[in-house]
């Protein structure tokens, strides 16, 4: 792998195919764009593993909410291990409570069923009642690869100045920087110390289109 971390959201083999053509390190294998990408079909992570050799992570969340139930927290787990057992590297989750604060206990509860797979904490922390709280406590969990944050609930353009702050407290290398990522974002995040990307609109013309290679080849380059 090049020194950044380039991640595409991927809903398909053929999603899958095109971002590793045009240069992908790893995918984010999830169903349903509309709800902002819930868990996927094992069949589709099955397949993913035959045709492509990026390192899948694979979201688990069952709706289109950031809360957890006990039942809720089982069937996840019971979908950790199939689609483990189907190729999946690793999962995205991430869990609030009704609050809006980090639920640890929900959270936690995952990572032990994905462990020893590692994972990264999805957009919750984003949308968090005190988002420096949920960093804070996002950030000491166990076999946390990436958090996926863009700094702020509206996306990249309004969370640069958080991100610049968690940089410079050391937790650049924590941070995948995605959620309404653009190119004119790259530079300033590389400056503050960022190394991950995650992109999902910026390589396709709609969520209803296929991931466009040659668009994933020039993010490539941009973070190279």
């Amino acid at each position: 792998m090049t020194g950044s971390l380039l991640e595409v959201i991927t809903l398909d083999v053929r999603d899958a195919v095109a971002a590793e053509a045009g240069g992908a390190d790893r995918l984010e294998v999830v169903a349903d764009m509309t709800s902002d990408g819930l868990t996927p079909a094992v069949e589709t992570v099955a397949a993913i593993s035959k045709e492509c050799a990026l390192p899948q992570m694979v979201m688990l969340r069952a709706e289109a909410s950031f809360l957890a139930t006990p039942e809720s927290l089982k069937a996840l787990s019971r979908d950790a291990r199939a689609l483990a057992d189907a190729g999946a590297a690793g999962f995205v989750f991430g869990f609030l409570d009704e609050a809006g604060a980090v639920d640890l206990a929900a959270t936690e509860a995952l990572i032990h069923a994905v462990a020893p797979l590692p994972w990264t904490f999805h957009r919750a922390v984003d949308h968090a009642a005190d988002i420096q709280a949920g960093w804070r406590a996002v950030r000491l969990l166990p076999n946390l690869a990436t958090v996926l944050t863009s700094g702020a609930p509206g996306g990249v353009a309004d969370g640069l100045p958080v991100l610049k702050t968690r940089c410079e407290a050391g937790d650049g290398p924590l941070i995948m920087a995605g959620g309404g990522l653009r190119p004119c974002h790259v530079g300033a995040l590389m400056e503050y110390g960022v190394r991950a990307f995650h992109v999902g609109s910026a390589v396709r013309t709609s969520w209803w289109d296929p991931v466009d290679a040659r668009r994933v080849r020039e993010w490539r380059a941009l973070i190279d």
